[in-house]
């Protein structure tokens, strides 16, 4: 795990020009403290920054450069079949130096050329290859978007990098605010990509590689070239028993993480009792010599603590395990260094627990294994039933008398509700209208996928408090694949795969974690799991009200039912609470009329109504206005 950023300029790059690309390594310092490395040549420019997991020699050291010198690259992840991919290299008369990953990546890229090498790593990558022979720039990006990847054109200089910090240390860096992408994060409390919060900044997608020629026009887009086709995988595997699926699945599990075990520096993983990471955690200590280490973090408010499930779990597998429990104000203390832990306005607040755990686990390992992916793969989410189920009943009447309310104006029908519905009286009518809005919003949907994205959204309308801001097109405003179209489960998994998880789940980990200069590794989301996971029948994975049918059934072989069966909590804080007390201050001078007013992003009624009517308690706004104050929070920062 490491960072990575560079340049490409319009003319040849001068000495002075190396200062400027350490000054962007050393901005992603933290994803990359032993070692860091400059490549300069021409109008091209590499810098990378090393945390040593695999050969801590400085063989492994980069920018590195292929043995024929044709290829340049800096790289960011772990290349988990590298051993394999090795052998067949040496078969074909090729030798290493070294023992790194970057090598063998390298080597295969002589060998194999670009596109079949991609197709043979097993891995999370994102890296930055310069090909002398053909005179190109190459970028790419894992399958699933695990590790990140920024570009885009700043005047006739092209920045890209691991982080936006290490393009903001460019002198030709501009960082205009995009008013659409500022929508797209109220609506979701992060920005999908490929859109960033910057103009002119793109997130590579995840299974894409985009290509620019070192002597082509300055500003030119070139459109990023799928190397990996997610819709397929979803393609109908033969039919299998429950049983049968569960022995396939657990021979998967046990390959991809004996290979996500290999490091050259201690190992452990997160655990939080669940499904996914007690999996995970099971299959490592199955395998391992000895403990196994797993980390846990807990809450003392009701409600809000997974500690002790992941307790039991840890004594039954004989983990060697270690937990925190984080007191309000631990919490509290993180809050002003998130907006540049995330670098830009990210708003999911799971955020505050992943750092913690993350910084817990950095003082005992360097790599962290996660459960992450699960519920996308394993029609995990509760959501997804209830969506279908919701989707399938649209014509009933009480559906079409909400569609009918929906056409009136949401501030009217809120004060009808209060005067004419039993309790309602003393809901804030802010509150009232807006769940309105989004009630209708949803009972205007067209497709199951639209029904989705409103249902999932956090403001209803957000072009009604952004000014001049329109939502631009997105993963869930696309055209679903027919290859899942006809069946609403797989729909719905295909949907948050190409959103949710890469720009939500994973930029999370990633950014918690390398704060801390933890490298995680998501089992999950190896390619064969992938494709083993959406392969399967949706009722293989959902059926009698239970999801991840066939991961549980793996579980059961390792850990008791009991210890691992509850509804599913989340890994939340009590944000709601936290604003009507501990932050009230903080929040408020954030949200200030004028405040809003004179920075001229927002539209102040809307947002204060809501905040108003959180205030009183009757009703929780935390998620809403949690994005407005992450935004709020950022721009104070420097934006």
């Amino acid at each position: 795990m490491c960072g990575i950023g560079g340049m490409l300029s319009t003319g040849a790059l001068s000495e002075a020009a190396e200062k400027v690309l350490v000054d962007m390594g050393r901005a992603i310092q933290h994803r990359g403290p032993d070692q860091e490395g400059v490549w300069r040549e021409g109008r091209l420019g590499l810098v990378h920054r090393r945390l040593s997991i695999q050969d801590l020699s400085s063989a492994g050291a980069q920018p590195m450069v292929s043995s024929s010198g044709r290829f340049v690259m800096a790289f960011n992840g772990e290349i988990y079949n590298f051993l394999t991919l090795k052998q067949d290299l040496e078969l074909l008369g090729i030798t290493f130096r070294g023992h790194s990953d970057t090598e063998v990546m390298l080597a295969a890229f002589e060998a194999w050329g670009v596109e079949e090498s991609l197709h043979r790593f097993n891995g999370m990558f994102a890296f930055a290859l310069v090909d002398r022979k053909v005179e190109q720039l190459l970028l790419a990006r894992d399958r699933t978007g695990e590790k990140p990847l920024y570009y885009g054109w700043q005047g006739d200089t092209l920045l890209f990098g691991s982080e936006l910090k290490a393009m903001r240390a460019h002198p030709d860096w501009q960082g205009k605010i995009d008013r659409n992408a500022l929508a797209l994060l109220l609506r979701h409390n992060f920005i999908p990509g490929p859109h960033s919060i910057y103009q002119d900044i793109r997130k590579l997608p995840p299974a894409t590689l985009i290509r620019f020629d070192l002597e082509g026009k300055p500003g030119s887009w070139p459109e990023p070239e799928t190397y990996w086709s997610l819709p397929e995988a979803f393609a109908d595997r033969k039919v299998q028993t429950l049983e049968e699926a569960a022995d396939e699945l657990e021979r998967h599990l046990a390959t991809v993480i004996g290979e996500q075990m290999i490091s050259d520096v201690p190992l452990g993983a997160f655990l939080s009792g669940g499904i996914d990471s007690s999996t995970v955690v099971a299959m490592m200590q199955k395998q391992a010599t000895q403990q196994v280490r797993t980390f846990s973090i807990g809450f003392k408010e009701a409600g809000f603590n997974e500690a002790e499930h992941a307790k039991a779990v840890a004594a039954h597998l004989g983990t060697e395990h270690t937990e925190l429990y984080v007191s309000p104000d631990d919490g509290l203390a993180l809050i002003p260094k998130l907006p540049t832990l995330y670098d830009e306005p990210f708003a999911d607040s799971s955020q505050i627990p992943t750092y913690l755990v993350s910084e817990m686990t950095r003082q005992h390992v360097t790599v962290a294994l996660s459960g992450d992916g699960g519920d996308e793969l394993f029609c995990g989410y509760p959501r997804y039933p209830g969506s279908v189920d919701a989707w399938n009943r649209r014509g009933q009447l009480k559906a079409r008398m909400r569609q009918w309310a929906s056409s009136l104006p949401p501030e009217l029908v809120a004060g009808l509700v209060q005067k004419l519905v039993p309790g309602q009286g003393e809901r804030a009518r802010a509150s009232l209208a807006e769940r309105l809005r989004q009630e209708a919003a949803v009972a205007s949907a067209g497709t199951l996928a639209e029904r989705y994205r409103q249902s999932v959204s956090f403001w209803a309308a957000p072009e009604r408090l952004v000014k001049n801001g329109q939502e631009p097109d997105y993963a869930l405003t696309q055209p679903v694949p027919k290859a899942v179209l006809g069946d609403p489960l797989k729909t719905l998994m295909w949907l948050d795969l190409n959103w949710y998880l890469p720009d939500d789940i994973l930029v999370k980990v990633d950014r918690a974690a390398m704060a801390c200069s933890l490298e995680t590794r998501v089992p999950l989301l190896d390619r064969r799991i992938v494709e083993f996971a959406l392969g399967l029948p949706s009722e293989l994975n959902y059926s009698g009200g239970v999801g991840k049918r066939v991961l549980r059934e793996v579980l059961y072989r390792y850990v008791p039912k009991e210890l691992v069966e509850r509804p599913k909590q989340g890994f939340a804080v009590p944000l709601g609470h936290w604003l009507r007390t501990s932050l009230r201050d903080w929040a408020e001078e954030l949200l200030s009329e004028r405040r809003l007013r004179e920075e001229g992003y927002f539209h102040p009624e809307p947002i204060r109504r809501l905040w108003e009517a959180h205030l009183k308690g009757k009703d929780d706004h935390a998620y809403p206005l949690w994005g407005v104050l992450m935004f709020q929070a950022w721009l104070g920062h420097g934006g």
